[in-house]
């Protein structure tokens, strides 16, 4: 048969399997749901549900009523005729119709502002998606309506025409002054104009053709506290930080200690106390939303670990990228910034566009101080999207949708659940579309747990080099276990006779790359990091303390690390239930020298230091490393124990919480999050968004995209069997079919230096490490490689990489 008949039948072939699934697609989609009219009033209609196996969703109006029936499928391309034939014939039934899915769409046409300086505005609406992607957060609909903000600074310009449309005057407050007017004090220099440009990035309105246009531009949600403007002191920040706490929502903070490098400082007493009954009683419970600039400090290779509002858990702190996606000259590294936004850079770069002073505008803007209201604005569009958020779901959204591409630094890293993060940058860019799509079906994360372990027993000498390694259990078996973590906090107490010289390195089990800070002598200070978000703590974290510049005369002392872990775990065991297993020693097999059972005979699980025969609900039986501490153990080996179930899972199977087990009943809350590993591509915002769990319906539904499948891959074999019909025609008339060759990228590349690998050892992955680590002798790049690549097409191993991060407060 000639080639060209064989290719013309084989299109059409294809091309009506395409057009049958097209049909498919185009049907209507029945719900499980039914409308029905019932004569005898709402209990005559609970009765009429429950005979027939529906649920009543309650009266619709009149004597119609909405019924659910949970054995018919959630979506099907066809109605379920038997059960509606059963309904409609009974006599108390007028009338009963399946309900079928509607397109509707919303009429809201999406224009850009028309605000004279919008075009300038390149962090909104960049040509090339270089941006924090607010236009689409637009154009969903969220524009921030019915979210307060407030900015807590040196007073904003209430009259200021771009303003006043959005200023909230029973918000407002001068705390400086003690009156209800926030007004800043006008002198000859402007020095009082950095509340105004910090409100106009978050509301300035929109299409009203004054300036440019704020993130959240068509929320009534701006107001001030005027509190910078005079002395400072701890009762003037826990009155601004505490105003009003069930109206505003959002607190947006651009300044802390000096950044001198030299401060360590952060908030005392009673600010303390307001940022936890903010967290705890804000926003009726949901906690309110305190957003950090990151500081300007370096220049003076200063740390923002050392700024107690930024290192805090319960602020977002956020750094600041340039225009090229650079890390800006005044940008402070450290392993408690959360996410980035864009700010000014280098001279020539652009800056950022918002209101100024006396009723004016500006294109000049400036560091972290501009960063923070961005994010402000960002998060403002998220709340708005859903308004059931807590403090802590913020914080998850953003981890989850921040994107690291675009930002170029050398210490990009992969943690233990395979996602990028940088102590400049934290996870990345902030993006406003994203959040706002991630919140609307956002489920509330789980209690928040704290397990506190101390590492040191007393004091040790630092000397030149000082390891303390401990393996925790993360509290397990208590109600404070946390299987997945959120914030990890040393709180370290050392001292030294020059404490410049000091580097202190903290490895996690999971993480894949060095997390840095420097201790320069602390006393119970709390170093905190977000980088090891979701990793399981379980395992072996390793505290080392070296002197970088070591000589005889030099003497130190550790006298206390403590590590703090906060994170989400397991629902609490209800000890006092009926079927919760208690365990007992009668089966134990061996003990350990305090007399506690280590390991159960053959049958039986360990259990909170005893042995049981079934795990209770939330636990699984499975093997679990032997961790002894008499001299004479030589031999590691695993036992048989009750192991934590993901938090996903209510019960599950499988080997261990450490790898990925089958849920066999799901909780409430199950994240998406990629698997620990090598080098891993970047996920876009879509990639990362919360997968509901499946029910049975659901995968067996008409709607399912089997279908669809099925036909792309008849064309594609249909295709391939054309392709070898049409090689093997070729030959057989002669001609040299055309040769194809694919070069595929080497894993190593030796000019480069760079080793890019696929680990798939567990072992291997948590045995790297986490380092806090602070300035050697001489600040510059040794030990240090720099790629000026897109951080999100390369990856750095970094075992031996040590980023300094916080200038010596000594003369070395």
């Amino acid at each position: 048969m000639d080639a060209r008949v064989v290719l013309l039948h084989l299109w059409t072939a294809c091309g009506v399997l395409l057009s049958l699934e097209l049909v498919r697609i185009d049907a209507e989609v029945y719900t499980n749901t039914w409308a029905v009219q019932i004569s005898g009033g709402p209990e005559e209609a609970d009765r009429i549900a429950k005979e027939h196996g529906f649920i009543s969703l309650g009266n619709v109006f009149g004597d119609y009523y909405h019924f659910k029936h949970h054995a018919v499928k959630k979506r099907a391309l066809t109605g379920h005729e038997a059960t509606h034939i059963r309904l409609q014939k009974d006599p108390q039934v007028l009338w009963a119709e399946q309900q079928v899915v509607k397109i509707r769409k919303k009429r809201d046409v999406f224009e850009d502002p028309t605000d004279p300086d919008f075009p300038k505005q390149w962090y909104l609406s960049d040509p090339a998606h270089q941006d924090l992607n607010t236009k689409e957060a637009w154009a969903q609909g969220y524009t921030g309506k019915g979210v307060v903000v407030t900015i807590l600074d040196d007073g904003i310009e209430k009259d200021h025409p771009d303003l006043i449309s959005n200023y909230d005057p029973e918000a407002s407050y001068d705390v400086n002054d003690g009156d209800a007017d926030p007004q800043p004090r006008y002198t000859q220099r402007n020095e009082n104009r950095h509340g105004t440009r910090c409100a106009g990035e978050v509301a300035a309105v929109a299409n009203n053709d004054v300036c440019g246009v704020g993130v959240a531009y068509n929320a009534k949600s701006e107001v001030s506290v005027r509190m910078l403007d005079g002395e400072v002191t701890d009762a003037v920040e826990a009155h601004s930080l505490s105003l009003n706490r069930q109206h505003i929502h959002i607190y947006s903070a651009s300044w802390g200690p000096e950044d001198d490098g030299k401060s360590l400082d952060g908030p005392a007493k009673l600010a303390k106390e307001a940022f936890l009954q903010g967290i705890t009683q804000g926003r009726g419970g949901l906690g309110s939303i305190f957003v950090w600039a990151s500081g300007n400090g370096g220049r003076e290779q200063d740390s923002c670990n050392c700024d107690g509002y930024t290192n805090s858990i319960y602020t977002l702190s956020i750094s600041s990228s340039t225009q090229s996606g650079n890390v800006p000259w005044y940008s402070e590294p450290c392993s408690s910034t959360l996410a980035t936004t864009f700010s000014s850079g280098n001279p020539g770069e652009k800056q950022i566009v918002t209101t100024d002073l006396r009723q004016k505008c500006t294109e000049s803007h400036t560091g972290t101080s501009a960063s923070a209201p961005l994010a402000a604005g960002i998060i403002a569009l998220t709340l708005e999207a859903n308004m059931n958020l807590t403090w802590r779901d913020m914080q998850h959204l953003v981890v989850r949708t921040s994107v690291p591409r675009h930002l170029s630094t050398g210490d990009w890293r992969t943690n233990g659940v395979g996602r990028r993060v940088s102590h400049s940058y934290g996870y990345g860019l902030l993006d406003a579309g994203a959040m706002v799509a991630l919140a609307q079906n956002w489920t509330t994360v789980g209690p928040q747990h704290q397990c506190v372990h101390s590492m040191l027993t007393e004091p040790r000498d630092i000397g030149n080099r000082l390891v303390i390694s401990r393996s925790i259990d993360a509290c397990w078996g208590r109600s404070e276990f946390v299987s997945s973590v959120e914030h990890v906090q040393a709180r370290v107490t050392l001292s030294h006779n020059q404490r410049g010289k000091l580097a202190i390195h903290l490895t996690s089990p999971w993480a894949l790359g060095p997390n840095d800070v420097s201790s320069e002598g602390f006393n119970d200070w709390a170093f905190m990091s977000t980088h090891s978000w979701d990793e399981d703590p379980q395992g072996e974290w390793t505290l080392e303390i070296e002197n970088v510049a070591a000589n005889s005369h030099d003497y130190g002392v550790l006298s206390q690390f403590i590590l703090i872990l906060w994170g989400t775990g397991p629902s609490v065991v209800n000890r006092a239930a009926s079927d919760f297993p208690r365990p007992s020693n009668n089966s134990c097999k061996t003990f350990d020298a305090q007399q506690i059972c280590i390991e159960c005979s053959p049958g039986f699980s360990l259990f909170l230091q005893g042995c049981v025969k079934l795990c209770p609900l939330g636990f699984t039986s499975g093997p679990q490393l032997l961790n002894l501490s008499l001299e004479n153990w030589v031999d590691l080996s695993s036992v048989q124990a009750c192991l934590p179930c993901h938090s996903a899972c209510l019960t599950c199977s499988g080997p261990g919480h450490l790898v990925v087990s089958s849920c066999l009943y799901q909780n409430q809350v199950q994240r998406k999050s990629p698997s620990a590993g090598g080098l891993k591509k970047e996920k876009g915002p879509e990639q990362q968004e919360q997968v509901p769990a499946l029910d049975s319906d659901s995968r067996d539904s008409g709607s399912s995209p089997l279908t669809t499948v099925v036909a792309l891959l008849s064309c594609a074999f249909i295709l391939a069997a054309f392709a070898g019909l049409f090689v093997f025609l070729r030959k057989r008339s002669g001609c040299p079919a055309t040769g194809l060759r694919t070069t595929l990228p080497s894993v190593y590349s030796h000019s480069r230096g760079i080793h890019l690998g696929f680990h798939h050892s567990q072992h291997t992955q948590r045995n790297a490490r986490i380092c806090y680590k602070g300035i050697p002798t001489v600040w510059g790049d040794e030990d240090m490689v720099t790629y000026e690549s897109e951080s999100d097409s390369e990856d750095v191993d970094g075992q031996s990489e040590r980023t300094a991060f916080i200038k010596t407060q000594s003369s070395i």
